[in-house]
């Protein structure tokens, strides 16, 4: 079959392309920015893409189209689509239909229904997803997966298997303009992990009662015969679970560092190799392990999917094994390079929480170390005044912070008085006795510490795009210092 992208180089989209391309089949699309290292991977695939949204690139012949979540009405080439009566379909209903439980009408003869992992929550999806199916290739499961990010062991963010087992990172985002719920609900999860649930998407969810509500629908997925596995230190999943009392019809298998889980991690230990935990079951002690991975969080992260694997039957040597090797995800505390003993570390987060917790992490790490946290509001939420009072909170591990500026003409237009005041909230910062400032981009952030980097700093720089460069700017700078 033709299937024809429209938004091919979305992170998840150009994945989607190559999984179906694997599949044998051919795959077009178009997008109106095609740049590095979306446009790179597809090109190395030798999948055609159209540069814009135009109403002309309908006259490609296709079987189905494929619609990207950012893809709205008053797109040139959508309304083309829907003009002509071609076939659409969003990317999750795809996933589904061509890979999880495949539809003889769309996918080839070798496909055969997966059994489904699905890795949910505000945070630590993509870690968690990475680390479940490396995982499941060392128990020697030979996973499909797709995850949201570049998994650093298999030097990709897919692969397609023949095998029954599926991993997948389940996003609560809307699906598509056409299909208002979270891709997550399209991919019938036998296992599905909810690692916390917290307030985002302000752009399309109303308050933390309507996320924690579609959490729920999620929750009331899992079959019978499946797992759901739910980390109870936080405080909205034990709220959810508490609303489903009698209406789930899975086994439930609690995880995380409090006394109420069922699955425990007790005896925690941080160093700069990584950490050592014991994990309890049921009070009893259940296992030992280590990880490369440092923060409290990851030990959730690798809790959680430990319950999984053991529900996949994967022995406890092979889990061990599995954290020997991980790689972890790029983006996730990845240092970038050290140049004059100065460590520059780039990092995904953006909620405030995120936030935190990565920062709470490094100075686990690097306990005598000065700690520079660079943050760029990049996200649709981080750029509102919603997380305002939670941001000044969450650079408590810094001790020195730099904030991007988040003006612009079309937000300011858009947003007025909700959007995040960063000249105010640097001056909060400030208030505590911490350094802080405000640079309008990663030029003008490099330029000020040019010269006031010092052997022994650790420099997190914290986005979810690209931040100008910054990172290979600061390490420019270093050596030309």
């Amino acid at each position: 079959m033709h299937y024809h992208l429209i938004g091919i180089c979305g992170t998840a989209m150009a994945s989607l392309a190559g999984m179906l391309q694997a599949r044998g089949h051919v795959v077009t699309g178009s997008d109106q920015n095609v740049y590095p290292p979306m446009s790179t991977q597809l090109a190395e695939l030798g999948i055609e893409i159209m540069q814009g949204y135009k109403a002309e690139n309908t006259d490609l012949p296709r079987d189905i189209t494929v619609v990207g979540n950012t893809i709205m009405r008053g797109n040139p080439e959508l309304e083309e689509v829907l003009n002509r009566k071609l076939l659409y379909r969003s990317q999750a209903e795809t996933i589904r239909d061509v890979f999880i439980r495949p539809d003889p009408a769309l996918a080839d003869a070798r496909a055969s229904a997966k059994r489904s992992l699905v890795v949910a929550g505000t945070h630590g999806k993509t870690t968690t997803t990475s680390l479940a199916a490396w995982m499941c290739e060392v128990g020697g499961l030979n996973p499909t997966f797709l995850v949201g990010g570049v998994v650093q062991n298999f030097g990709a963010s897919f692969r397609v298997t023949d095998s029954d087992y599926f991993v997948i990172e389940g996003d609560e985002y809307d699906t598509a303009f056409f299909d208002k719920k979270p891709k997550f609900m399209s991919y019938m999860p036998e296992i599905a992990i909810v690692n916390n649930i917290e307030f985002d998407h302000a752009d399309i969810y109303k308050d933390l009662h309507a996320i924690k509500w579609q959490f729920s629908r999620l929750m009331n997925l899992v079959p019978g015969n499946g797992r759901l596995i739910c980390g109870v230190d936080s405080p909205e999943v034990v709220k959810v679970l508490e609303s489903m009392k009698g209406k789930l019809f899975t086994t439930v298998e609690t995880f995380g560092l409090s006394d109420g889980a069922k699955w425990q991690a007790r005896d925690i230990n941080f160093s700069e190799a990584g950490t050592k935990f014991s994990v309890y079951r049921d009070g009893s002690k259940w296992g030992e392990f280590t990880t490369g991975m440092i923060g409290e969080f990851n030990v959730r992260n690798c809790l959680a999917v430990i319950i999984a694997a053991d529900a996949w039957r994967i022995p406890q040597a092979k889990m061990q094994e599995a954290f020997n090797g991980f790689k972890s995800v790029k983006r996730r505390m990845e240092v970038r390079g050290v140049e004059r003993g100065v460590t520059v570390i780039d990092d995904f987060a953006h909620h405030p929480t995120a936030v935190d917790e990565t920062l709470k992490a490094l100075r686990q790490r690097y306990p005598s170390n000065r700690l520079i946290a660079i943050f760029e509001p990049r996200s649709r939420s981080s750029r509102l005044a919603i997380f305002e009072d939670r941001y000044k909170e969450a650079f408590t591990h810094a001790d020195q912070v730099i904030i991007a500026g988040v003006f612009n003409p079309e937000d300011a237009k858009r947003y007025g008085d909700t959007l995040l005041n960063v000249e105010r909230l640097v001056r909060d910062i400030a208030a505590t006795g911490k350094q802080a400032s405000t640079f309008p981009d990663a030029d003008a952030i490099v330029a000020s510490l040019s010269g006031e980097m010092r052997e022994g700093d650790v420099v997190a720089v914290m986005s979810n795009g690209g931040f100008g460069g910054i990172h290979e700017k600061l390490l420019a700078t270093l050596i030309s210092n």
